[in-house]
């Protein structure tokens, strides 16, 4: 019997309203816990910048692009389908019945699920200036490298405190 290795496809998964970012989080500390990085590679909440108007002033702000959804890539069978579909705050795949359906292609490069890869060699204790996003221009030091997710924990400091955030790669740019 031949080993036949799945190929990750994204999912869409509906959430309770405001239960995007625990469904997210959740599902990455059961992926973690059991060691299932092979068969669950991203879960990703779908965010974008915005311009409000609040009391006169414009400013950005990020915002869901699809609230009450969360996108996963994943190997689909059993135990994921098991793990994801018992995830507190996780109401359905979506998809006919119970059949969870994969996005397609085009459906991928619109959402900007996918598409190029950004590399970079940055390192924990490297200082690095925010380029995007509502801390822009703020000087922060790279606290871990998560490359998987394409993301930085940076520590930046606000009025005499020291705060982490995790921003993508693209956000950032090397000092």
């Amino acid at each position: 019997m031949d080993n036949i290795i799945e190929e990750a496809k994204w999912y869409v998964v509906h959430t309770y309203s405001g239960y995007e970012q625990k469904v997210r989080t959740n599902i990455e500390k059961i992926v973690e816990n059991r060691k299932m990085h092979d068969l669950i590679e991203k879960v990703e909440v779908p965010m974008q910048m915005v311009r409000e108007n609040k009391n006169g002033e414009q400013r950005e702000v990020e915002r869901k692009k699809l609230p009450g959804y969360v996108l996963i890539k994943m190997v689909m069978n059993d135990d994921t389908w098991y793990v994801v579909r018992n995830t507190r705050g996780v109401t359905s795949f979506v998809g006919p019945g119970s059949k969870p359906i994969p996005l397609t292609d085009a459906e991928i490069v619109n959402m900007g699920l996918e598409g190029n890869v950004i590399t970079y060699d940055l390192v924990p204790g490297q200082a690095v200036k925010v380029i995007a996003g509502v801390f822009t221009n703020s000087i922060g030091v790279v606290e871990e490298v998560i490359a998987h997710k394409q993301q930085v924990k940076i520590q930046l400091s606000f009025f005499g405190r020291d705060t982490t955030t995790e921003l993508s790669f693209d956000m950032l740019q090397k000092i």
